[in-house]
């Protein structure tokens, strides 16, 4: 039994695709049990129709919902202890649930859940990490936003950490990793970037698998399991590729529309259209991931249907039910233990 836990009043459209949408994750998933926080008036009359949804699950009153567009230094302020954005955190944090999903506002999201659930030992920024649709059929790409800039040795343990949700998303054995650079020359790029990538190779990390620089064309490629790169670069990326998606959709409407014998192509076309349809529809693979924290949060796309917010939840499921938090820190104290000095007579 896997407990998910619920800001109901999260996103652009709050409980009525919320509730929905945990229906559809529990017939997918009838072992799931929520645990529910939302304010009681707007909320109820929805759950009370499902009832078998109602039966699984806890619900918790709270005094307000935290709007997205509010600051995340203001969310936090007002929002402590009693906001459903943050009883839904807490309840990871005291074991009431194994993960929280929210559609909230991201940055009052990731503030709440730094300061409630406290960042990993060794981490010093999380990091928000996306499934990618590819040729291949998905990666992983973090950071998508969490913070502006990173170190090397912080790209590092984003390379840890996404090699472990792919280990625990994808079931490989050994991911590989790239770094999004300018290009695939040694050469090339910013010098916490090359730095990065010598201390990703030096490390000789036995979970992952090192392919070197990749650029952003090699992201919808599939050429690596795991793209690291910093939050600026990497929500750049993400939103591009979005916008991209939304603009092919709207482009191929409007060709098959234009013309008599456009509308006819269309009808012989149709299946395939239906298969591209499908893999640029981002409720497949909505539910960022944030990576670095004592306890697992999903962030949905605040403006997700049902559908995708089912899909968040999935994600949730999988990354509790394949242990990603354990295979992360054990991840960590590998690295770090084997930068430690030697002990006894081989120190001397």
């Amino acid at each position: 039994m896997i407990k998910i836990s619920l800001d109901l009043m999260g996103g652009d459209f709050g409980p009525d695709v919320v509730i929905p949408g945990a229906a559809k994750a529990l017939e997918r998933h009838p072992e799931l049990m929520f645990v529910m926080f939302g304010l009681k008036e707007q909320c109820e009359p929805i759950l009370d129709k499902y009832p078998k949804l109602k039966a699984k699950s806890v619900f918790h009153d709270c005094e307000l919902a935290v709007a997205m567009d509010e600051k995340p230094s203001q969310a936090l302020r007002r929002g402590r202890y009693v906001s459903t954005m943050w009883r839904s955190i807490q309840a990871v944090k005291v074991g009431e649930a194994d993960v929280v999903v929210s559609a909230g506002n991201t940055g009052a999201l990731m503030a709440m859940a730094k300061f409630c659930l406290r960042t990993m030992a060794n981490i010093e920024r999380p990091a928000i990490a996306a499934i990618w649709p590819t040729l291949k059929g998905e990666s992983i790409v973090l950071d998508v936003g969490a913070t502006i800039g990173a170190d090397s040795q912080q790209l590092l343990d984003f390379a840890l950490m996404g090699g472990a949700m792919a280990r625990a998303l994808f079931e490989i054995e050994r991911p590989s990793i790239g770094l999004l650079n300018v290009g695939v020359e040694e050469m090339k790029g910013q010098e916490e970037v090359k730095d990065a990538g010598r201390l990703i190779r030096e490390a000789n990390i036995e979970t992952l698998e090192y392919a070197g620089f990749v650029e952003g064309d090699d992201i919808g490629k599939g050429t690596v399991d795991v793209v690291v790169t910093e939050g600026f670069s990497g929500n750049i990326a993400l939103k591009t590729a979005e916008g991209t998606a939304k603009q092919i959709s709207t482009m191929l409407r409007e060709a098959m529309s234009r013309t008599l014998v456009a509308r006819i192509g269309y009808i012989f076309a149709k299946g395939a259209f239906a298969v591209l349809r499908e893999k640029l529809d981002p409720s497949k693979v909505n539910g960022g991931v944030f990576l670095g924290l004592n306890g697992i949060v999903i962030k949905s796309h605040g403006g997700a249907n049902a559908e995708g917010f089912a899909a968040a939840i999935d994600v949730g499921y999988d990354m509790v039910k394949n242990g990603l938090t354990q295979k992360i820190e054990n991840d960590l104290k590998r690295y770090h233990a084997k930068q430690l000095p030697p002990k006894g007579p081989e120190a001397a």
